[in-house]
């Protein structure tokens, strides 16, 4: 259960630094109660508990997939109201293997985010408890929204 606690971003960001301090960079862009940054691919699950667990973070809001040619990203938008702010956090993840641990048994919201970005994108979402296809046929072979794709190839 999350602490009743109040924090700034600040705190936030010290919190998070001190709990991961290599595998968490933030990014240094100014929005009003935004919180931008990176994560390591293995550190994401962890660093999502502390949010929600220590920190407030009570929705998850976002899962979504972006294909950079060279690797894949995911990203993550976690509110916390009480605090008003929100957390961006991007996982750089290999074009080859694809996979990351879900957050869906963190915040069951996730769930069909994660259902989305695997149907169009492949990702696995490793945890997660109904990974199949939400909007295309489950026979369908292909991710559509990866660079390599191509409309009308099936």
């Amino acid at each position: 259960m999350a602490e009743s606690t109040i924090y700034t971003i600040e705190q936030v960001k010290s919190r998070i630094s001190e709990a991961f301090p290599t595998a968490v960079k933030f990014v240094n862009k100014e929005k009003p109660r935004r919180l931008f940054m990176t994560a390591e691919k293995g550190s994401l699950l962890e660093l999502c508990k502390l949010l929600r667990d220590q920190l407030g973070f009570e929705h998850c809001s976002l899962v979504c997939g972006v294909d950079r040619i060279d690797r894949f990203q995911c990203v993550y938008h976690i509110s916390s109201i009480a605090n008003k702010i929100v957390a961006e956090i991007v996982v750089d993840l290999p074009k080859e293997n694809p996979e990351i641990d879900s957050v869906t048994p963190l915040w069951e919201g996730a769930n069909w985010h994660e259902r989305e970005t695997y149907d169009m994108f492949g990702f696995i979402f490793v945890g997660h408890p109904k990974l199949e296809r939400i909007l295309l046929p489950e026979d369908v072979t292909f991710f559509p929204m990866r660079k390599d794709f191509k409309v009308g190839g099936i």
